[in-house]
């Protein structure tokens, strides 16, 4: 009886234990916070996508579509901020967002397309991409192109090498333009404005010591203002965050022309909010943050629990773009995207010197991450990984032409039935450990369960005996549209599409 008792007891620890992680870091689920999570699920299924192949396909349409040239000579017309404060920014007319948006409904039906198509497969053909053999060992990144395709561009003073980046990096006045980076983001994320149509405001100070009353002109005053926000960075900054980073919704956290580093103290997180885009951010050597009282917008703050430590929290939020971020060593996950977060693309980014890279739902118990939908396209898996790059429970993940230099443990994993299209990555085995070849990890099931699972690849290079084991469908083929015209590049193509993930070093005046 004494036994039962005292397991019954220890049964209750537990079960207490694992209250604040269930709750996000929240102290008390009280009515605000109830809210919030009630409007997010809400948004979640506005953004969820039904039928996520057609996602998949507007990924493709736009993949080397030329109209993503950035050719208006038009400025946003923003006057010189004042330090620590918002300032008023020159929206765009009505009359210009319509079109706009016209333009995004009507993508794949230009004339020409498959015209282009067939070009596409010519340039693959003929382009001549110079990389090193599978026999080889060696993990160097080939960045030389030949031929006349057009991977010529590559030789130019811009070598902006995949869709997003040629949107936007091959201006010398991408700064009087930042806005203009919103029509860039591909993918699931693919409707994210951020702070498109809000002021700039700019942050002076590095300081995050008032977590109630936080200083105007510092990140943390910043993002939790209601408003529609475009945040950038008057100079070069190291900011240690005393306590968790709460970021409202509609906010750009954009690092170009500044070198911000986010470290040594605690993360970010996006909780219950929406359309929200962090561009050109370092984030490393996150830690565990004990909690306390925090502000999470201007009317409101509440007392949080400890922070596990990871790098960037998406939790039950939608509408999420990650773009061009290096990321290492944070003590739990570099990126969480749990409780059913959807409408996500993360690119462009440079992973290194971590365990625990990406964990895209959390909870095996947690079905609200069915509707999650999440795209990694253009990102380089490099030095010191170990796992998750990413691991997936439920969703339907995109990986789409990623660089994958290293693994200890393996490189895509999941569990609850995920659907995984591997699409055009390179994975290059770690010659070193010869039993961790595999690319792919199945956990929680037997093969009688996983077998059943979409996990497929295509057009992928596989490296040092690295191998993907697909399941699924054997003849399953990703249902692409009469609008969907060109598709992923070969893994050969990677070491150029991914050339420069990780933060840029941007200058105002000069091209990226």
């Amino acid at each position: 009886m004494e036994m039962a008792r005292l397991l019954k007891l220890m049964f209750m620890f537990c079960i207490a234990g694992l209250i604040p992680t269930i709750r996000g870091n929240i102290s008390e689920l009280d009515e605000y916070w109830s809210k919030r999570a009630d409007a997010a699920r809400e948004f979640t299924l506005k953004a969820y996508h039904s039928d996520p192949y057609e996602v998949v396909d507007h990924f493709h349409e736009r993949h080397y579509d030329n109209s993503t040239d950035v050719t208006e000579i038009e400025e946003d017309g923003s006057a010189k901020p004042e330090e620590g404060n918002l300032e008023e920014h020159k929206e765009e007319n009505i009359e210009e967002n319509q079109e706009e948006n016209i333009e995004e409904n009507k993508e794949g039906n230009k004339e020409g397309n498959i015209e282009e198509n067939k070009e596409e497969e010519e340039d693959e053909q003929k382009e001549g991409i110079e990389m090193l053999g599978s026999s080889t060992n060696s993990t160097r990144r080939s960045l030389r192109g030949k031929g006349k395709g057009k991977w010529s561009k590559l030789r130019g003073p811009c070598t902006a090498s995949n869709p997003i980046d040629k949107c936007w990096r091959c201006r010398s006045d991408w700064a009087k333009r930042r806005k203009k980076l919103t029509r860039c983001v591909r993918g699931f994320g693919h409707r994210t404005t951020g702070g498109k149509r809000g002021r700039i405001y700019v942050v002076t100070s590095n300081l995050d010591e008032d977590m109630v009353n936080p200083k105007p002109g510092t990140l943390r005053h910043a993002v939790i203002q209601k408003e529609p926000l475009w945040i950038i960075f008057k100079n070069d900054m190291h900011i240690r965050l005393s306590q968790e980073l709460l970021i409202n919704s509609h906010k750009t956290i954009d690092a170009r022309g500044a070198d911000v580093h986010i470290a040594h103290g605690a993360g970010i997180t996006m909780q219950f909010v929406r359309n929200v885009i962090i561009h050109g951010l370092h984030i490393h050597h996150i830690f565990e943050s004990s909690g306390g009282m925090i502000r999470d917008s201007v009317d409101h703050f509440g007392m949080r629990t400890r922070a596990d430590g990871d790098g960037i929290s998406i939790y039950g939020s939608s509408k999420i773009w990650l773009d061009h971020i290096s990321m290492s060593k944070c003590q739990d996950g570099l990126i969480d995207a749990i409780v059913g977060s959807t409408a996500i693309t993360i690119s462009n980014s440079h992973f290194t010197h971590h365990n625990d890279v990406m964990l895209l739902g959390a909870q095996n118990t947690n079905e609200a991450d069915k509707h999650m939908q999440v795209t990694v396209a253009y990102n380089h898996f490099g030095k010191g990984l170990v796992q998750r790059m990413p691991r997936i429970r439920w969703g339907f993940v995109h990986v789409v032409n990623n660089d994958y230099t290293h693994w200890e443990l393996y490189a895509i994993g999941g569990s609850q039935g995920p659907t995984i299209l591997s699409h055009g990555n390179r994975f290059i085995a770690p010659p070193h450990k010869p039993h961790y070849r595999e690319v792919t990890k199945r956990d929680y099931a037997s093969e009688d369960e996983w077998k059943h699972w979409n996990w497929r690849s295509e057009k992928d290079v596989f490296m040092n005996g690295a191998y993907f084991r697909q399941s699924g469908d054997p003849k399953y083929k990703c249902a692409h549209t009469r609008q969907q015209m060109i598709k992923p590049k070969h893994g050969l193509a990677v070491s150029k599409l991914t050339k420069y993930a990780g933060a840029l070093d941007c200058r105002v005046g000069k091209r990226c």
